[in-house]
């Protein structure tokens, strides 16, 4: 029996590239189920010209549903819900597949729970070829890696639409990160299986108003979906470490990504809850008490190491306020 893909495509304001989408799944060499679109509270015309590609789509059922504006993890849950098909596959509405994607991901969905690849980054009129698979083929265990690293863009996913209901789709609550979350949520999965592989299949489009461009936004959400996986996380081989280098790999991409933005000062609001944000795997791990004595530890170290400078500081101080009683 042949598999059945449902593409669920997410679009706000998009009519300008909607188009190009959804003409990428119609030149698709195996074709899908069907198309949903879900216009989340557009006001440019996005339902309008997803629906004048219907002639488009090589028989390809497509819908388009209007909703108004609750972001893109509810705008995907609408797909999901709506979806026919044993596998649901994602595109935004501002990037492209190259026509081989299904058929090149559906030859790898033997026993596989998350099927991934490789992606081409469209920046600036240059394509660059990004390299996620490198990420699993050098790890240990996968939901430790993804964990780290977040390296599955979802336009390359494919994945059974009952394991996506069975964790109860996207976070709409996640402004960002949510295809993250949902990734993480099917590898905790008993037998969960991922599947990558060293293709570019697809076209991701760099644009100034793409969530990814939300650097603090996008931030604050990867600390959240960290904290949600920490349970996940705590039966593994060196969780703490783990969530350390999380932390620390969040905050240097927002670093990265406000320097190349040229907006350094940006970046201050991040480097000051470092501190905090390092502390706060340790809690959850741990508990509030570790946490405590963690704190004390640390702070008697550096009174410990700095105790000539403040046996000075108080040796003056004492000098002057004993001037200061006796009159002199």
């Amino acid at each position: 029996m042949s598999l059945t893909v449902s593409v669920v495509i997410p679009a706000w304001r998009s009519a300008a590239t909607i188009g190009r989408a959804l003409r990428s799944v119609a030149a698709q060499t195996v074709k899908p189920l069907e198309v949903i679109v879900i216009d989340d509270g557009s006001d440019d015309g996005s339902f309008e010209a997803a629906e004048s590609c219907r002639s488009l789509m090589n028989g390809i059922h497509l819908s388009v549903i209007r909703q108004e504006n609750k972001g893109a993890g509810a705008a995907r849950n609408v797909g999901v819900q709506s979806a026919r098909g044993e596998w649901l596959a994602f595109l935004d509405a501002d990037d492209e597949w190259l026509p081989t994607k299904l058929e090149r991901s559906l030859a790898h969905a033997n026993d596989a729970t998350l099927i991934a690849h490789d992606y081409i980054e469209v920046k600036g009129g240059q394509e660059t070829h990004m390299d996620c698979t490198r990420h699993l083929t050098a790890a240990k265990d996968p939901f430790t890696a993804l964990m780290l690293r977040g390296f599955i863009p979802s336009i390359t996913v494919l994945a059974k639409r009952a394991d996506v209901l069975a964790v109860g789709g996207f976070e709409e609550s996640l402004p960002a990160a949510q295809d993250y979350d949902l990734w993480l949520k099917l590898l905790s999965l008993p037998q969960a299986r991922l599947v990558m592989f060293p293709e570019a299949l697809s076209r991701y489009y760099v644009s100034a108003s793409g969530i990814t461009s939300k650097v603090e936004q996008r931030r604050r959400c990867s600390m959240q979906v960290l904290m949600r996986h920490l349970d996940n996380l705590s039966s593994r081989p060196h969780a703490l470490l783990a969530a350390f280098r999380r932390v620390l790999i969040i905050h240097y991409e927002a670093l990265a990504a406000h320097r190349a933005k040229g907006d350094a000062l940006s970046a201050l609001p991040g480097l000051i809850c470092l501190p905090l944000d390092l502390m706060r795997p340790m809690a959850g791990l741990h508990g509030p008490g570790l946490l405590l004595l963690h704190g004390l530890a640390v702070t008697l170290a550096y009174l410990w190491f700095s105790r000539g400078y403040y046996v000075e500081k108080i040796s003056v101080f004492s000098q002057f306020l004993a001037r200061g009683l006796g009159g002199g």
